[in-house]
């Protein structure tokens, strides 16, 4: 919830509690919140001098007028419309709750500034710990960093929804870096492994499903064990997420760890990989094969290269299906019925997703 509505919500409350107006205004004079927008407001010259005197409260002949500060800063003045000492006294208990409200605010806003810039690299090793003291951060407990991606851009259901899946977690760290992309910095407890963030990106893919209805991505890089690890956990998150959507499709949940041969090829220079396809392929294309045969080559790919059970899961006969195979390697050269083929066609197919990505990613 914004920090405007939370404040409009306190002097509702305080308006029902105490059946007076109030005012919560900018320094420079704007209206933040008020309880009767139609309500005078002091004139400029009384504003400008209480904010130049000592006084914390002043009355007038109409309101009351108190000082708020933030992180020992003025930022704005609460007005209370009323004369009476009770009315003094109450505004003086309304600026406690609006104080609170407003540095828990300032607090975790400054947190969250404070990790993006964390992730992003920005800090030196003296700066992360300076900050992280400043702001009560620890340097030292260990964190795990989640990416969660879903189809639609700025899903703000979603983010919602991360948000109340950790409420109760106050020192963890949820945030949008980009239009589609939100960030978890989790702490964790320090016998939690690889297998224990496993089951946290399941249980996210799983609630945002279940939640939002939207299907979503989960990535995950290795423990960091202090904060200076984190920019490092950060960028393996986001290989891992970018790595599995290209090559594991069929996935919604990818550690870094466990990325395969995928993570070989995404570190390859496009110009290497079209080398490659054009030695495999030479003239023709992967793109002229018909999306049967394609289906039949994944099978058969997932049946480590079983004829009977692909023709048992295709329902077609296996002297069908090695027809298939004699057309393709007629056509590539590749029999994918031998291990030695089977690889080199499974890395090509692996290549041309690739190379794909890249320049859809370019244009």
């Amino acid at each position: 919830m914004a920090v405007q509505q939370v404040l409009q919500e306190c002097l509702n409350n305080w308006r029902n509690i105490s059946e007076l107006d109030y005012c919560l205004m900018n320094l420079d004079e704007t209206v933040a919140v008020s309880t009767s927008p139609d309500k005078h407001l002091p004139s400029s010259k009384k504003i400008q001098d209480f904010l130049e005197s000592t006084a914390l409260g002043v009355a007038t002949s109409r309101e009351q007028l108190f000082k708020i500060h933030t992180n020992g800063d003025i930022t704005h003045i609460l007005i209370v419309f009323g004369k009476s000492d009770s009315a003094q006294t109450i505004g003086e208990l309304a600026v406690c709750q609006v104080e609170s409200l407003l540095n828990a605010y300032r607090e975790k806003n400054d947190k969250n500034i404070f990790m993006q810039n964390l992730l992003l690299g920005t800090y030196n090793d003296m700066d992360i710990y300076n900050k992280a003291k400043k702001l009560r951060i620890s340097t030292t407990a260990p964190r795990a960093v989640f990416m969660v991606e879903t189809k639609q851009n700025k899903d703000e259901n979603a983010l919602a929804t991360i948000r109340n899946i950790f409420s109760a977690r106050t020192r963890d760290f949820i945030t949008a870096l980009d239009d589609n992309g939100i960030i978890i910095v989790r702490e964790l407890p320090s016998t939690d492994t690889l297998d224990d963030l496993l089951g946290i990106a399941y249980m996210l893919v799983d609630m945002l499903n279940t939640e939002v209805m939207t299907p979503a991505w989960v990535s995950f890089g290795n423990i960091a064990h202090s904060l200076n690890e984190l920019p490092n956990a950060f960028r393996e998150s986001k290989t891992a997420i970018e790595v599995g959507k290209i090559f594991y499709s069929q996935k919604n949940v990818f550690s870094y760890n466990q990325l395969g041969i995928g993570r070989l090829i995404y570190q390859l220079p496009i110009s290497i990989c079209e080398m490659f396809i054009d030695e495999i392929f030479k003239n023709e294309s992967l793109d002229s094969l018909d999306e049967e045969t394609m289906t039949t080559i994944k099978i058969f790919f997932e049946n480590n290269l079983n004829l009977s059970e692909t023709s048992r899961q295709l329902y077609v006969h296996r002297n069908t299906l090695v027809y298939r195979f004699e057309k393709l390697q007629k056509k590539f050269g590749l029999d994918i019925r031998t291990f030695e083929d089977a690889l080199t066609f499974k890395l090509a197919m692996m290549v041309v997703e690739y190379i794909k990505y890249s320049k859809r990613k370019k244009s």
